[in-house]
């Protein structure tokens, strides 16, 4: 099982697929419908908002899609730096490089998110922009990061995609920023079976980000809008996706009850010990509780136990981890670039892009082990632990042998 929406599938997403199989004229892409006959997705934007107290949500295809439309609808591009961390999706550094933007890596801090103390470090008069990743469903430091962002006059662009839900000192994440991006693919809290979606408090970002996404019209394809145009692409929700997305998000708070609760079950059950710690959070009350992640003392000794457990340590996840990029640093190759749209980056950019770059945030991923508690993400490194179907015994299994494993290793 991918993410733990998956699991809570039911008679709602398939009585709102059918709605849309019979009624196939029903399209955001179609001006013949009734302005009010509403489509699943916009039912499904309006229920976002509201659900994560937004005023604006824009529907796209993918979370990657959110990300460039909310990096077109900002103003970000040539000329201009944003700085992410070295612990993120790869979709984060795509997203940037396609506006036309120099993604500046930065170290996480022990909670595996951006790391506030070294972004201040890495900020230049050409710094446009923030983008926190809200990693394995946990906040970043929102409050020390918004602080920086006004501080230095900087956009702050939130990448929620696996923390749909998630809060930070009860206030949603993805709704601090400018604007805020989730995804609904397989392998996040609620899912679409794919798709995303943006939330931002500013109506002319929603106006541009609207435009970007659907060929450059006002939003709901009026004629007149509050702002500029933009030459669009189409990134639309479609209407199957959107009528699942609004039945998972129906489900929203059970699905993190859920994983909160059987988190809570193998935390009582393995204990705090020498030689490793749990993963600090900013919000623990806030967090998703997708995974559990331990974080050892040395490297060896997690690389040891994840081998038993027949896992492997966060560094070990290829998409997510800077290092296992061979994209990023062919940005900066003389003979040519990964993103064939832009020239080959400045020879100073090489080194910041290769591996070892971040020393601090190579030592902590590879200390750090996940016990998947509703995610099962191999090449996340989520392979071993439970699922929401588990049961009491399960949980108690699971838990008796990271203990053991833990055991033999640190003796």
């Amino acid at each position: 099982m991918p993410g733990p929406g998956y699991a809570f599938f039911g008679d709602e997403e398939r009585d709102n697929v059918q709605q849309v199989l019979d009624v196939w004229s029903r399209t955001t892409a179609a001006h013949s419908y009734p302005l009010g006959d509403l489509t699943q997705t916009r039912l499904f934007e309006q229920a976002a908002a509201h659900r994560l107290g937004s005023p604006y949500c824009l529907s796209v295809n993918s979370g990657t899609s959110a990300l460039q439309a909310a990096l077109a609808a900002l103003g970000i591009g040539p000329g201009d730096e944003v700085i992410v961390p070295g612990y993120m999706y790869g979709a984060c550094i795509a997203a940037i490089v396609y506006s036309g933007a120099t993604p500046v890596l930065a170290e996480v801090d022990a909670s595996l998110t951006l790391d506030p103390g070294d972004v201040r470090q890495r900020i230049t008069p050409r710094t446009k922009a923030l983008m926190p990743v809200h990693m394995l469903g946990a906040a970043c430091d929102v409050a020390a990061l918004r602080t920086i962002a006004d501080e230095y006059g900087l956009l702050l662009l939130e990448d929620a995609a696996q923390a749909c839900g998630g809060t930070y000192r009860g206030q949603a994440l993805g709704t601090f920023g400018q604007a805020g991006a989730f995804s609904l693919n397989m392998f996040k809290v609620i899912t679409g079976g794919d798709g995303g979606f943006l939330l931002t408090a500013d109506e002319r970002v929603f106006q541009r980000a609207y435009g970007f996404h659907d060929h450059g019209w006002f939003p709901y394809r009026r004629e007149e809008g509050p702002g500029d145009r933009l030459w669009g692409l189409n990134l639309r929700m479609t209407e199957l996706t959107a009528a699942v997305a609004r039945a998972q998000l129906a489900r929203l708070d059970a699905v993190l009850a859920r994983t909160r609760a059987l988190r809570d079950d193998l935390l009582e059950q393995i204990p705090v010990r020498d030689g490793l710690v749990r993963r600090p959070l900013h919000d623990a009350a806030g967090d998703c509780a997708t995974v559990l992640i331990h974080v050892f003392d040395e490297r060896a000794d997690a690389e040891a136990v994840a081998k038993r457990l027949g896992t492997k340590t966060l560094l070990h996840s290829p998409k997510h981890y800077y290092g296992g990029l061979p994209e990023l640093p062919a940005l900066a190759a003389p003979d040519g670039s990964s993103c064939p749209s832009r020239p080959a980056a400045e020879a100073w950019r090489r080194d910041g892009w290769r591996a070892g770059a971040l020393p601090r945030t190579d030592d902590v991923l590879g200390r750090s082990l996940a016990l998947t508690v509703g995610l099962s993400d191999t090449y996340l490194g989520a392979d071993f632990g439970v699922s929401v179907f588990s049961g009491t015994d399960e949980v108690a299994e699971v838990a008796e042998r990271f203990r053991e494993t833990v055991g033999e290793v640190l003796g």
